[in-house]
């Protein structure tokens, strides 16, 4: 098999993308933090210790996505053109979405899964003395468009 990040010899590689067209492309991940009754009672109230914890964790998401190339070591730096972050708190704790568009030559799952991470670990900061036990669980690219594979969904 043949892996792009390697080069002939199996070193990590940055793949060379300057021949490939530009296209429009998007790619949605999602996630889930799991808390206790007690801190998702405290989000639904607004009575979070810290503050906006929902807000600060959409923030967060944001420029983690803006950021992914310093953190993931062969991601391509691309322009992003919009990034979106929802959270909803549900019983089990908070579920995350996070939607990323460029138009560039390489794709942005990394930016979406980076987003939907940094995201939870924006929140679990806020609600970690309400919540000491927090969990990260089910981050995963749901959807992609463009490029050469054009449209994949999670099946």
């Amino acid at each position: 098999m043949n892996l792009s990040h390697l080069d002939e010899s199996g070193a990590a590689r940055m793949v060379d993308v300057s021949e490939k067209p530009v296209s429009a492309r998007t790619a949605t991940a999602s996630g889930r933090v799991l808390l206790s009754e007690e801190a998702v009672a405290v989000l639904r109230s607004g009575d979070v210790p810290k503050g906006d914890a929902l807000g600060v964790a959409r923030i967060a998401g944001i420029m983690g996505a803006k950021r992914t190339p310093d953190l993931v070591p062969l991601c391509h730096p691309i322009a992003l053109h919009g990034v979106k972050v929802e959270l909803t708190v549900v019983d089990s704790g908070v579920d995350i979405v996070a939607r990323v568009k460029t138009a560039d030559k390489t794709g942005v799952e990394m930016e979406a899964l980076t987003a939907v991470t940094v995201a939870a670990l924006g929140l679990i900061d806020m609600i970690k003395a309400v919540d000491p036990a927090a969990v990260i669980t089910d981050v995963r690219v749901e959807e992609k468009t463009g490029g050469k594979t054009g449209v994949w969904t999670r099946p």
